[in-house]
């Protein structure tokens, strides 16, 4: 049986998976960063322990998903802007306590991976996943394996740029896929669309108050047909297709998976993406049989931790 963490700022969730990517029992506490990295990794030993209680027998892995860009190799976290880990070996401790192979890697990439095995691209030789929440981050699995690039930073897929001189995103550039594809960007968009439809249903979905507006009221008003809505969400389906097409022309895999809470639209954006990414990816005339597959992620959260298991 392996161990899978998800090693969150807030919350350390963790699992026993098994052989197939089955979770068999999971356990969540709070991350606890007050002393600094030692009592992240005591947090890390209390997971373990807790899964362990009453299991019976040693874990033949543990993996950990950690927010950042780590080093895979000498189990250390390279940068985490959210926990006290940077430049820290977080797998020293681990080796001390159990005699298992231990392994680190970046969250979204765990997620990749946990979808690739046991979710929504399982089946695929080659895969890409691409989780549309807050930012838009992403993973690369190429031949059944990882594809973690030189530092270990592969696969930052939102920060890709596809409108040149665009609208800032956090990493410092302009006009990245994060900054038109993720949901903070959906609703920025609909803010603008609000200010030139004063009649939009939006208005009142939000109460008159624009930072109140989620993105879940953006597509309840699509669906009633609301006019900026509608704008709203095509230029979200138009910058996210410029987006997919550009990973599809340089990687070709057989499947791109979206993920993150945007993908709890799948119903309403599903075909008109596929259309639009049809239009646009080179060659045009490939049949169904043989273009890039583009389908929802269906593990949740749970694919960081089933990636983690199985690193």
């Amino acid at each position: 049986m392996r161990i899978g963490i998800d090693l969150g700022g807030t919350n350390t969730a963790a699992a026993l998976v098994d052989e197939s990517g089955g979770i068999i029992k999971r356990v969540s506490i709070k991350t606890d960063s007050s002393g600094g990295a030692q009592t992240v990794i005591d947090g890390l030993i209390t997971v373990c322990e807790n899964l362990l209680s009453g299991a019976g027998g040693e874990p033949t892995s543990i993996g950990i998903g950690v927010p950042g860009t780590v080093d895979a190799k000498k189990g250390e976290v390279i940068f985490t802007p959210n926990l006290p880990l940077s430049g820290v070996s977080i797998t020293s401790d681990l080796h001390k306590k159990y005699a298992c192979p231990i392994c680190i890697g970046n969250d979204a990439n765990c997620a990749a991976l946990g979808e690739y095995i046991a979710g929504g691209a399982k089946g695929a030789r080659d895969a890409v996943l691409i989780t549309l929440g807050t930012g838009v981050g992403g993973g690369i699995i190429i031949d059944g394996k990882l594809h973690n690039g030189v530092s270990g930073a592969a696969g930052e897929l939102g920060h890709m740029v596809i409108v040149a001189g665009g609208r800032a995103c956090g990493c410092g550039r302009h006009g990245c896929l994060e900054s038109y594809g993720s949901s903070t960007a959906i609703k920025r968009t609909a803010k603008e669309f609000m200010g030139l439809h004063k009649d939009s249903a939006m208005w009142g979905l939000c109460g008159g108050k624009t930072d109140e507006l989620s993105g879940r009221s953006v597509f309840e008003a699509y669906r009633a047909g609301d006019h900026a809505a509608i704008l709203t969400v095509e230029h979200f389906l138009e910058h996210l297709a410029a987006g997919i097409v550009n990973i599809i022309n340089i990687l070709e895999p057989e499947m791109i998976c979206i993920g993150g809470g945007v993908s709890n639209e799948w119903d309403d954006i599903a075909i008109p993406l596929q259309k639009k990414v049809d239009a646009e990816r080179y060659p045009h005339t490939l049949s169904d049989k043989n273009r890039t597959k583009i389908v929802r992620a269906v593990l949740g959260n749970d694919a960081d931790i089933i990636g983690a298991a199985m690193l």
